[in-house]
């Protein structure tokens, strides 16, 4: 099965006499052939340049909790813009955004940005200004952002150059990464209690932060263990080091509290991105009194041109509104497990080893193996080719998860049962086929 791609074919030519790649993520690159441009959205479809219908479950990565073009965010949008987008002041977008976050998830002050790679460089600015220390724990295969002392050892490397799990190397991520910002930066494996503990008693003093993802949201949304959040927790508040929790993907995303709520523990600092205004550009810091205290003008600086805009924030309200007063994510964990099942059940019938993990709302799998990885390492050492073949024939057929095992499926409230149904009767469709064509080895 073959999809015309005429139109998208000549768009990626032009936009490469523009962009390196022609792309203005890294991310959106697939190859010569497989590169797309889309041109809408609309409600969980995308449409591509040669108007190509993909049941959608990348969701831009994640932030489009509600439908591409939901309707109440739309007119909130278009109402507040008539006025203005930005003034260099706050206005009364921000603080309703900001109010409604607070009630949300129990934190006592917020600072806007623009993207949660923004949100995750302040919180650390504020950590180390709150602290007065340098360095900070980031976990092997988590994901916080496009800067520097964040683009260790994340989903690009791979485990054979992260050396032993008792003695991590830090890994940069990309070239034009200074040497020397690696010597801020300690890097564990995910869920290793005991390498945590070791780190944080031997190394505290030097220790200004952990940061984290609550769940591996660039990983397959591998799980935390019992007891994993917990001790982060424990050891944060024994030693004065600030916990940041990286909730840019999962919060207002698997509940209304995000991940603090799910996992039942508490942030010092959170960062918020991506679901909390539907797709439209808007971040938050959010964290306790003591810590947001420190940021004071001309002594810690926090900020931007666009920060708290207000087409962000009035998709935010809008956005926000709507989890609060209506069973957004309720309705959507039901259709995510609905999904999960059919998936488990379809792999099984197949006899082809499989474990899925995650939250219904954004929940990955990994293929080869029956028993859930609980790190990065872990995660690698399954069959993401024949993962990757499946995914391809599935958008093929009109459906279009990420390929790479490692980003989750995201569901939006757009997603209704007769679409789940439809999907699975594509995953029924791309499994065989890849059976049939000896990709698979059962």
């Amino acid at each position: 099965m073959a999809l015309t791609r005429t139109r998208t074919q000549e768009l990626f030519q032009r936009a490469k006499k523009s962009f390196p790649y022609g792309v203005n993520s890294n991310f959106r690159y697939w190859g010569e052939e497989e590169t797309n441009v889309f041109v809408r959205g609309e409600k969980c479809y995308v449409f591509d340049a040669d108007e190509n219908r993909y049941i959608d479950y990348r969701l831009g990565f994640g932030p489009v909790i509600l439908g591409h073009g939901y309707p109440a965010v739309v007119d909130r949008v278009t109402h507040a813009i008539k006025d203005g987008t930005v003034y260099a002041a706050t206005h009364p977008l921000e603080i309703s955004v900001a109010e409604r976050m607070k009630r949300m998830t129990g934190l006592d002050k917020v600072r806007f940005a623009n993207s949660g790679t923004e949100a995750t460089m302040h919180a650390l600015r504020i950590a180390r200004a709150h602290t007065n220390r340098e360095k900070f724990i980031k976990f092997e295969g988590t994901y916080h952002g496009m800067y520097d002392y964040a683009l260790f050892s994340t989903t690009i490397g791979q485990a054979r150059s992260m050396g032993s799990r008792r003695s991590p190397i830090r890994i940069a991520s990309s070239s034009g990464i200074p040497y020397g910002v690696g010597e801020y930066v300690f890097t564990l494996p995910y869920n290793d209690l005991e390498m945590l503990r070791r780190t944080v008693q031997g190394r505290w003093g030097e220790i200004a932060a952990i940061m984290v993802e609550p769940l591996m949201g660039n990983n397959a949304s591998v799980m935390p263990e019992p007891g994993f959040l917990e001790l982060m927790r424990e050891l944060c508040s024994e030693y004065g080091i600030v916990l940041i929790v990286d909730e840019v993907k999962t919060g207002f995303r698997i509940a209304n509290g995000g991940a603090q709520q799910y996992f039942h523990f508490k942030a010092d600092l959170a960062t918020y991105a991506k679901s909390i205004a539907n797709g439209f550009p808007l971040a938050a810091i959010a964290g306790t009194d003591e810590i947001m205290s420190v940021i004071q003008p001309g002594r810690v600086a926090v900020g931007g041109t666009y920060c708290g805009n207000v087409p962000g924030t009035a998709a935010a309200d809008a956005t926000l509104e709507l989890l609060e007063t209506q069973p957004v994510l309720d309705t959507i964990g039901r259709r995510g497990r609905r999904l999960m099942e059919g998936i488990d059940k379809i792999l099984n019938e197949a006899n082809i080893p499989h474990a899925l993990m995650g939250p219904p709302q954004m929940f990955g799998f990994v293929l080869g193996s029956q028993h859930a990885p609980t790190n990065y390492r872990d995660a690698l050492d399954t069959n993401m080719k024949m993962y990757e073949s499946i995914m391809l024939e599935m958008i093929q057929r009109g459906a279009m998860p990420e390929p790479d095992n490692r980003e989750p499926w995201f569901l939006c409230y757009d997603h209704t049962d007769e679409v789940i149904d439809e999907t699975l009767n594509i995953f029924y469709d791309s499994v065989k086929a890849v059976i049939q064509k000896g990709k698979a080895s059962l």
